[in-house]
């Protein structure tokens, strides 16, 4: 350990000093080898091979093709069992390698490699085992070889070779619901010389797990950053030696969208091709659509058409497109929006929300075939202490959208409210409301048309859906609660009571009550909204149409849906040039719990 306190950890692998092992004549036995097509449990073009030991031992294993070393290579014990239709959760990445020798007794393992093999090509696979007694390799270890001559499939097609690399996504449905053309969000790194323009050459295509036949899906390319800053390997305190090893590469990152099909209940894969210099730009269409400038912009798809604020960018006006005669709008009090939070009134100031932002905010917009994203961010008006986020995130052929919103409390400030989460409508566009009651277990209906003014309907604050709805017109607004949460960083939270509730005028509207003394029983009691205060949630706003029989029907159709995502796996070819070494700076000195580690044998293959 040196003085500094950092601790640098370089752990070899063993294939590093071959000439440190007598090989022995052995031959290895491989009871079985084949070259597969990517499936959930292994989502990418590889072989899979069975071994044979002559005895149980602790093993490192190296794999080669066509004398290439492998990077991505799994060994498993025989006893290690994972379904070809469900995603992989057994892994050891390339830190593994590095810091940790297996002390495990393999018997029977078999071996996994990704391995980009072209329809009716011949491929040299070599298979390499060194047989140890302990953990750390011995000029004593025996080393064990076999070769096999393998031909890759031909029946079905893989992607255009042009594109030089790829990088799986596997999905997976949980709510027992088919989904088409579900948007789906990923995050993917590169390195810079693999990019020449992210948006030009991504492709995604779906893997048909029946008979691994490729089809292209639309996708979107956004987001795009670049961090390109070397590791110059300088001693990290002065007297140090330089480093052998960068702590990190120049990575370059994206947000990919894409539509998936995927059936209830199973898992599929996508492949997401890139590095392709000379790929051309691809086009896709779909219903969705954006006109005009920030933050007026006016958002289409088959079903909805939503048109937001010329001054604040919220939502202004909603159409369901079955019933165009019936837009649901407010334009009633002050900025007349239907979206008004983040909203705090703190006297004798003005009651402010994001929604009363006149230009002076942040703005950004996407435009795509999947994805289209107005948000708007910035201190509340007249507000310094307090910053806010809104964000709208539409989609193509679905009748909802999301809202995303955030507020930040810089300084502690005396308020008589404190809310989020506000929908505002006219009165007589709106007959009656519906929310599920949590403490009494059931759905609850109001006839809010008749309902007294300025009476309100209250619910917990963490009301997983509520909705507005005309039985008249047989239109139907509501609000499906996706996430909720509040935090502090510098104090615990300090909310007086919250819970979400009705109220009805001239407008009705459903808003979250975080603090809210202003209706409370003592209304001029101010409570301190606390400096590092962090209010965040996410809805999907669903428009629909009203069934006669249970008006509400659709919503509750939508929420187990919505609330249920398509769970993602990303898998990814470790590249040649990661290191096979582990390098990492510790704050303080002390041991790292890896020094001279001798735990004794684990039982062998399920034995």
């Amino acid at each position: 350990m040196n003085k500094s306190g950092f601790l640098l950890l370089l752990c070899f692998w063993g294939f590093m000093l071959p000439s440190q092992a007598k090989d022995y004549p052995d031959k290895l036995k491989i009871s079985s080898m084949e070259l597969g097509y990517p499936h959930p449990a292994i989502p990418f073009y590889h072989f899979k091979a069975g071994l044979e030991l002559p005895e149980a031992s602790m093993i490192e294993v190296e794999a080669l093709v066509n004398g290439e070393p492998l990077r991505f290579v799994n060994l498993y014990r025989g006893d290690a069992v994972e379904e070809a239709g469900r995603p992989g959760y057994i892994h050891r990445p390339p830190s593994g390698y590095a810091l940790s020798q297996d002390n495990s007794l393999y018997r029977n393992p078999h071996v996994t490699a990704w391995v980009k093999w072209q329809p009716g090509e011949t491929y040299k696979i070599e298979l390499k085992v060194r047989l140890k007694k302990s953990v750390k390799s011995s000029p004593n270890d025996r080393i064990l070889s076999a070769v096999q001559t393998l031909t890759a499939p031909s029946g079905v097609d893989v992607f255009d070779p042009g594109w030089k690399a790829y990088k799986s996504v596997v999905l997976s449905e949980t709510a027992g619901i088919d989904r088409k053309n579900e948007p789906v969000e990923v995050l993917l790194p590169f390195y810079p010389d693999e990019v020449t323009d992210l948006k030009r050459e991504i492709r995604v295509v779906a893997v048909d797990p029946a008979d691994y036949r490729l089809s292209e899906v639309p996708n979107q390319v956004f987001e795009i950053r670049k961090y390109l800053e070397k590791d110059d390997l300088a001693p990290l305190e002065e007297g140090q030696p330089e480093r052998q090893i960068p702590l990190w590469m120049p990575t370059v990152t994206c947000k990919v969208a894409f539509l998936a099909d995927v059936p209830a209940r199973s898992s599929k894969v996508y492949l997401i091709y890139y590095n392709n210099e000379k790929a051309m730009a691809r086009t896709w269409q779909t219903d969705l659509r954006v006109q005009g400038e920030l933050p007026g912009l006016t958002v289409d798809n088959g079903l909805l058409n939503v048109v937001l604020h010329p001054n604040s960018g919220h939502i202004d006006q909603i159409t369901l497109k079955s019933k165009p005669d019936h837009p649901l709008y407010h334009r009633m009090e002050t900025n007349g929006a239907v979206h008004w939070n983040p909203g705090i009134y703190v006297p004798p100031r003005a009651w402010t929300h994001t929604a009363d932002w006149k230009l002076e905010q942040n703005m950004h917009s996407i435009s795509g075939p999947v994805l289209a994203t107005g948000e708007f961010w910035g201190n509340m008006r007249n507000m310094p202490e307090v910053d806010a986020s809104v964000r709208y995130d539409f989609f193509p052929g679905v009748p909802y959208f999301f809202s995303t919103t955030n507020m930040r409390i810089n300084e502690t400030v005396q308020c008589l409210a404190l809310r989020n989460a506000e929908i505002v409508l006219k009165r007589e566009l709106i007959t009656h409301a519906a929310w599920y009651d949590v403490i009494r277990d059931r759905v609850m209906t109001c006839d809010v048309l008749n309902m007294a003014d300025l009476t309100d309907l209250t619910m917990e604050a963490d009301v997983p859906w509520i909705t507005f709805y005309n039985t008249e017109t047989g239109i139907g607004f509501a609000g499906i609660n996706l996430v909720y949460a509040n935090a502090s960083l510098e104090s615990r939270p300090g909310l007086l009571n919250p819970y979400f509730y009705i109220t009805a005028g001239p407008w009705i509207y459903w808003t979250r009550a975080l603090s809210l003394s202003f209706l409370s029983s003592n209304m001029q009691q101010v409570i301190p909204a606390l400096k590092g205060s962090m209010f965040t949630e996410k809805w999907a706003y669903l428009v629909y149409q009203t069934e006669k029989e249970t008006p509400y029907k659709p919503v509750l159709e939508w929420k187990e849906r919505l609330t249920n995502p398509l769970r993602i796996q990303l898998v990814e070819e470790v590249d040649p040039r990661v290191s096979r070494t582990l390098v990492e700076v510790y704050m303080d000195e002390g041991k790292s719990g890896w020094e001279e580690r001798e735990t004794g044998n684990h039982s062998h293959d399920g034995k």
